[in-house]
C-alpha cells in the first residue's frame, strides 16, 4: 500500500521525432560544395594555356569550343576528333549561322605551325570569329 498522491508522474518521455536540423545543415553545405566546384569542371581536357594580361573573355552568342593538346590532337567541346571530322563540324557551324565565333585554346608546347593548319581550315570551310583562349597570368 502506498501513500502519497493517486497521480504518478510517468517521467520524461523518449522522444519520437527525427530532428531534421542536422539532415538540412549537411544538405545546405553539400549544395554549395557542388555550386563552388561546378565551374571547375567545366573542361575535363587538361592544357596548359599561355598566359595573357590581354585576353579577356568574349561575349560569344554562337561559339565551337576547338582545343589542341601538346601532342597534336584535336577537340571539338572536349571530344576528340580527326581533321576531317573538325572540318565537317566547321562547315556545318557555318552553314547555320556565319557569325559563329571559333574559341581556340591551344597548349603552349603546340607549334605556331600547327595552330596556323586549324585557323586555315577554319577560315576555309566558312568562319572568320576566332578567339584565342588564354589564362591569366599569376599575380
Amino acid at each position: 500500500m502506498a501513500f502519497g498522491r493517486l497521480e504518478r508522474n510517468a517521467g520524461s518521455q523518449p522522444m519520437s521525432d527525427i530532428n531534421m536540423t542536422p539532415l538540412i545543415d549537411v544538405m545546405l553545405v553539400l549544395l554549395v560544395i557542388f555550386i563552388v566546384a561546378a565551374p571547375l569542371m567545366t573542361s575535363s581536357l587538361k592544357l596548359d594555356l599561355p598566359r595573357s594580361a590581354a585576353g579577356r573573355p568574349g561575349e560569344a552568342t554562337a561559339y565551337i569550343a576547338l582545343a589542341v593538346d601538346a601532342q597534336g590532337r584535336l577537340y571539338v567541346a572536349d571530344q576528340p576528333v580527326d581533321t576531317a571530322q573538325l572540318s565537317a563540324r566547321v562547315r556545318e557551324a557555318a552553314s547555320k549561322d556565319p557569325q559563329t565565333e571559333v574559341q581556340l585554346r591551344a597548349d603552349s608546347a603546340v607549334p605556331y605551325g600547327r595552330v596556323a593548319e586549324l585557323i586555315g581550315l577554319v577560315q576555309d570551310a566558312g568562319l572568320s570569329r576566332i578567339g584565342f583562349v588564354t589564362e591569366a597570368p599569376a599575380r
